[in-house]
């Protein structure tokens, strides 16, 4: 297991030196049944271990996958994402890597990383886990209050009434967008973007696109930024054929 929270993903005025940081309690939960045991090795290096010189010269740069969502208003965000798994894949070596469904963006460039550059680990995605509120879990929820986390549930229903929209026959990409986004409205939220967008590439579907898609969604709860996402099947991609979806999704 890796454990680091990394400078370079992080832009000016962000969070990076009060980010939740409590390597003791993950340590206490990484030791739970089932979990790590004799043998396992929990890699939690300083800033200094991982950029020996400092910020890096040489960067990963995200491509297009830096020019949607959550890139446009954190910019060079994913480029810093990458550069440092790139990193941690190289002095770690392992077969699979696992990553949270809550940053499906992070995922999906991470996918398009390992393919382009023949890198030989398996990227798995593993769902978001969330609180009995349903509130996803993140290290910024420390920052809300009981208030504002009452505020902050809207974005876990917002994804579910995507999903049940999504699962409606008939159901079209602005269906599923209008039935998130009158969910948001219902609480005092400063919206960042709710969009329903191909997974592979993580721009907004077309109007007929039809097949897998994700729902994503960020917004401020006070000063606090949080995201969300579900993935929602609109339509019976099973009745189209492969060149159908293809076009369709373009």
């Amino acid at each position: 297991v890796t454990i680091f929270v990394n400078p370079l993903q992080f832009g000016p005025g962000e969070d990076l030196d009060r980010y939740p940081r409590d390597l003791a309690g993950d340590l206490a939960l990484l030791t739970g049944p089932g979990l790590l045991g004799a043998g396992d090795v929990v890699f939690a290096p300083s800033p200094e271990v991982v950029y020996p010189d400092g910020d890096p010269v040489v960067r990963v740069s995200a491509g297009r996958f830096g020019e949607v969502l959550e890139t446009l208003t954190r910019v060079g965000h994913l480029d810093g994402v990458l550069t440092v798994v790139l990193k941690l894949l190289n002095l770690t070596r392992p077969d699979m890597a696992m990553f949270g469904q809550k940053d499906a963006q992070q995922v999906a460039a991470v996918r398009r990383m390992v393919r382009d550059l023949d890198l030989p680990v398996d990227i798995r995605e593993v769902a978001t886990v969330r609180d009995a509120d349903g509130l996803a879990l993140s290290s910024r929820n420390a920052y809300l209050s009981p208030a504002e986390r009452t505020r902050a549930l809207t974005l876990g229903r917002s994804v579910l009434a995507a999903h049940d929209a999504a699962d409606r026959p008939g159901a079209t990409p602005a269906d599923v967008r209008a039935a998130a986004r009158a969910e948001l409205a219902r609480a005092d939220l400063e919206l960042e973007y709710a969009e329903l967008v191909d997974p592979a590439t993580f721009q907004a579907v077309a109007d007929r696109f039809v097949g897998p898609a994700v729902f994503a969604v960020a917004a401020r709860v006070g000063a606090t930024r949080l995201i969300d996402n579900a993935w929602v099947m609109l339509g019976d991609p099973t009745a189209h054929t492969e060149t159908e979806r293809t076009e369709v999704s373009r």
